[in-house]
Parts: structure tokens; sequence; C-alpha cells
């Protein structure tokens, strides 16, 4: 890796600002996007208990993907206090991914529901309603312009979407490194995935690159920051 001040830092110290369709917009360097007047926080790709479902077919993992992504989601909505949390999908590994759930990590979801409104969107490994979630199921979400859904939509504009879990690779001076990251060109986004085990897209790769008729910028995420870098500055993986 290289040292993170070659990167440029985006604005607002720990969180860059962006506006998306005009609407102002927070990038929470740990992967969450906080929409300021909705008071809304919104993640994507949770992937809960995919190391549980792994196991189940032999592969063994440390079981504790669900409890390390939930921490993050915990100190996001305690960074920001939304009155809403929204989940773009992929919020489970798989449908019984629910009755795997730990003790800890139920309590972990209750505390977050509380005094706040739950939004689980529907996404391909959990297209159904899962008790253990509770909250509110949707297939996609309007919020004034914007649509939030699972999975982009060709041609859309106005959209916040998860599925992709884009990864950008930025190489300097011989070193280099790769994150997860936001992809948008200001009129559309792409979330990073929020899982702990869950894998990433490259923004060159052109099921993300192909989303975007203008140039876009990834916002790279990693530690105190988010890093500004433009995508034709992105490397591809090798």
């Amino acid at each position: 890796m290289y040292d993170e001040p070659d990167l440029q830092a985006d604005a607002f110290g720990e969180a860059g600002v962006i506006a998306l369709a005009g609407i102002e917009l927070r990038l929470d360097p740990a992967g969450g996007l906080y929409w300021p007047a909705e008071r809304m926080l919104i993640v994507a790709d949770l992937h809960l208990e995919k190391g549980s479902s792994f196991a189940a077919r032999g592969i063994a993992l440390p079981p504790y993907d669900s409890r390390a992504t939930l921490m993050l989601l915990v100190e996001m909505a305690a960074r920001w206090r939304p009155r809403i949390v929204v989940s773009l999908g992929d919020t489970l590994h798989d449908r019984r991914a629910g009755t795997r759930l730990g003790l800890v990590e139920r309590e972990m979801l209750a505390g977050l529901a509380r005094g706040r409104e739950m939004v689980w969107i529907a996404g391909n490994h959990d297209p159904h309603a899962v008790p253990e979630l509770g909250g509110v199921h949707l297939p996609e979400l309007a919020v004034g312009s914007l649509a939030l859904r699972h999975e982009p939509r060709a041609g859309a504009t106005r959209e916040i979407a998860g599925h992709l879990h884009p990864v950008a690779r930025v190489v300097r001076r011989g070193r280099s490194v790769r994150r997860r990251c936001f992809a948008t060109d200001g009129g559309r986004l792409v979330m990073p995935a929020l899982g702990a085990y869950a894998g990433g897209l490259n923004v060159r790769d052109r099921a993300v690159a192909g989303l975007f008729a203008a140039p876009f910028d990834a916002h790279l995420i990693g530690g105190a920051r988010t890093y500004r870098i433009a995508h034709h500055a992105c490397a591809p993986d090798r």
C-alpha cells in the first residue's frame, strides 16, 4: 500500500460531501451514506451469515462476520443518529440466514431499531421479508426524486443502488491499494458492500463502468475518511 496522503481526501473532515441530483449526501468512511435532509442512513449488501452459509458447505470461515458487519452499522447509527435506516438488499446472504443469527446479533438489530424505522429493500439473496429482521420489507423505495433499490437499473438516473460491490484499485510509485468504494457521476450512485465477507468488483469492469454515461468518480473508503479518485485514474485488477 502507498501512503494515504497521496490520495485526495474528500471534504467535511471524516465524511465526504457529494451532490447527487442536486441533493447533498455525506459519505461515511465505514461505507454508509447519510442523507441529512431525510435523516436517513443508507447501507448495502451486508450479507449477514455468509460465514455460516459457507460453513454448511464445508468451507470453514471464522463465524464472526455478522457481528463485525453489524458493529459498523451500529457505529454509523451512533455517529449520525438517523431517524430511518435503509438497507439496499442482500442484507442476508441466503433465505435462511435470519434463523442462524446469534443472540448477540439479534440484540444488535433490536438496538438499532429502537426509536427509528428500519427498511429492508429486497435483494437477489433475500427477496422476501424475514421475521428476524423486523421493520419494513420493500421491493424498492422512492424518496423525493431518488429511487433506492438493490440492483442498478439500465439507463436509470437519480438512483442509489447496491448489488455490484464496487472496489477501486489505485497505483502510485509502484505500490497499490484496493478498497471498497462509492461510484457516482452525480446523477446516480452505487454503494459499496458493507458485509465483512462481501467481495468486490473493480469499477473499471464493464458492469460498473457501463452504468455511467459521463465520467464518474470512485470514493474509496478507509480509516478516517474517504478519498475521491477519477475513474480513469483507477487501475484494473491484474
